[in-house]
């Protein structure tokens, strides 16, 4: 049985992982007859968002962990307990969180960083050639990871691709029900949210995302 880490960004699309795409990343893994294994940051997210009025709650301070727990049913380990040794491959979901908290690109754009403790799993990763999945908008942190050249899409946006290049990536056009692999560095994304209008169409490029993921590891 493959054993894949998905790593979360808190829970909520405004300031954690996205929701839905988790969920949806969850169920195609099982789907494939692959295991999980979630992971987050443990330490706090860079702000609080009422998902009803759109608002930061400024005086609310929340951990990406415990938060990433609630998508998790609780069985979520801290970041720093993943080693890539110890799975065939590594899934990432988008949200805001993906840009706010595993890395900086909703406050820097094309001048975005890595958080050193996501960048040392996703070079893991890299580095042992194994296969990765990065949804939505988690795909920006790629040019970071894997340097100049490697390919990867967050659907049709302009400004958002024109940074994606910027970084040194190339980014593909791509469907909501597509996805794009990389196969120089093992690398699938898909626009999921950052194009679907319903679960149904983010339920579509997910599972083909995490079906060529899993293909990937053999």
């Amino acid at each position: 049985m493959k054993r894949i880490a998905v790593l979360l960004s808190g829970c909520g699309v405004f300031d954690g992982s996205e929701i839905h795409e988790s969920v949806l990343a969850l169920l195609a893994i099982q789907e494939k007859g692959a295991s999980y294994q979630c992971f987050a940051p443990d330490r706090p997210q860079l702000h609080v968002v009422n998902h009803l009025t759109g608002e930061v709650a400024e005086q609310e301070s929340r951990n990406c962990l415990v938060e990433a727990a609630r998508i998790a049913r609780g069985e979520v380990l801290p970041l720093s307990d993943l080693h890539a040794a110890d799975y065939d491959a590594l899934v990432v979901p988008g949200g805001f969180g993906a840009a706010k908290n595993l890395c900086d690109f909703a406050l820097s754009g094309s001048e975005c960083q890595v958080s050193d403790d996501v960048m040392a799993v996703a070079l893991a990763f890299a580095q042992a050639g194994k296969p990765c999945g990065y949804l939505c908008i988690a795909p920006m942190m790629l040019p970071r990871i894997y340097g100049d050249g490697v390919q990867g899409t967050i659907g049709s946006d302009h400004d958002t691709a024109a940074a994606f290049n910027a970084m040194g990536g190339d980014h593909r056009e791509c469907a909501v029900e597509e996805i794009h692999v990389d196969e120089h560095h093992k690398v699938v994304t898909t626009p999921a949210y950052m194009l679907a209008k319903s679960l149904p169409e983010a339920a579509t490029g997910i599972r083909a995302l995490v079906s060529r993921v899993i293909e990937l590891c053999d």
